[in-house]
This record gives C-alpha cells, sequence and structure tokens, in this order.
C-alpha cells in the first residue's frame, strides 16, 4: 500500500515536467502524452538511487529528451502527419504570452529545447549540455540563434523601440 502511494507521489509530482518537455520537442499534444507515460513507466521501473531530488528530476529531463529524440527517428513519426493543433491546448493568461509560445514553437527542436530548459526549467548552460548530449559551447550558440530568431519573429507583438 506504502509503495503505491510513493508512486503516485512521483507521478504526480514528475509527470508535469516530463509532459513539457515532451510537448517543446516534438509539438503533439498526443505524442508529448506517449512519451511522458514511457518515461513514468522507466521512472517507476527504475532502480536506480537518486542522490536528491535534482538528481531526480535531471535524470527525468535527460531521460524525457532521449525519448522525444527516439520518437522523431522512428519510421511510424517520419510517415505520418499529425491532425491536431498543438497551439489551442495551451492556455495563457494574456495574448502576448500566446504569441511568445507559438514562435518559440516555430523554432527547430534544438532551440526549442535549449530555450525551455534555459528560461523555464531554470537549467544552467552545463546542465543543458549535459541533458541534451552536446557541448556547452553548442548550447550557448543554440541560445543565442534562438534568441536571435525570437527577436526578429515578435518584433511586432513588443511595442519597444529595440
Amino acid at each position: 500500500m506504502e509503495e503505491n502511494r510513493e508512486l503516485h507521489e512521483l507521478i504526480n509530482k514528475y509527470s508535469d515536467t516530463a509532459y513539457r518537455v515532451a510537448l517543446n520537442y516534438l509539438k503533439h499534444p498526443a505524442d508529448a502524452e506517449d512519451i511522458t507515460q514511457n518515461v513514468m513507466e522507466k521512472l517507476i521501473s527504475c532502480e536506480k538511487e537518486f542522490s536528491d531530488e535534482s538528481h531526480r528530476k535531471y535524470w527525468l529531463i535527460r531521460v524525457t529528451v532521449n525519448e522525444c529524440k527516439n520518437f522523431l527517428r522512428s519510421f511510424w513519426r517520419r510517415h505520418v502527419t499529425g491532425l491536431e493543433d498543438y497551439s489551442g491546448s495551451v492556455p495563457f493568461p494574456e495574448p502576448v504570452y500566446s504569441g511568445v509560445y507559438e514562435a518559440v514553437m516555430k523554432l527547430p527542436p534544438k532551440y526549442r529545447i535549449a530555450v525551455y530548459l534555459y528560461y523555464y526549467e531554470e537549467y544552467s548552460v552545463s546542465e543543458i549540455a549535459g541533458i541534451t548530449g552536446c557541448s556547452e559551447t553548442a548550447v550557448q550558440t543554440r541560445l543565442m540563434r534562438a534568441r536571435a530568431r525570437l527577436k526578429e519573429q515578435l518584433k511586432g507583438v513588443w511595442n519597444d523601440d529595440e
């Protein structure tokens, strides 16, 4: 009984994080849900000892990114076209946030996941490098290029003179 409660607590605590990472990577809610389910199964069956909660979360995000990469490489994914529009699935308190979200979702996956992990999950460049399996320089370059693309895309959204 105690073990079931602990499993439910783990799922409740980490499923949103896995879903958000997968949605940012895949841009499709149903696919993100499938990836989240796979990651939760791996978390439940994982016998690894985690030193603390941040280590567990880091592991979870790394597994989610790997699952997304595997999914994108799959034969099925390359030969199927999604029918859902992902943008209607995320509510925003203000319309300007919707514009920013749309701009971020238009970025290529390698830029999109770097932006999400850096700004939303507040991981450092070195932590993102570990999660994504690329160098710190590559992460910095991806963030720089993503910011440049977002600045260009969002010129009309913000009323800045910059």
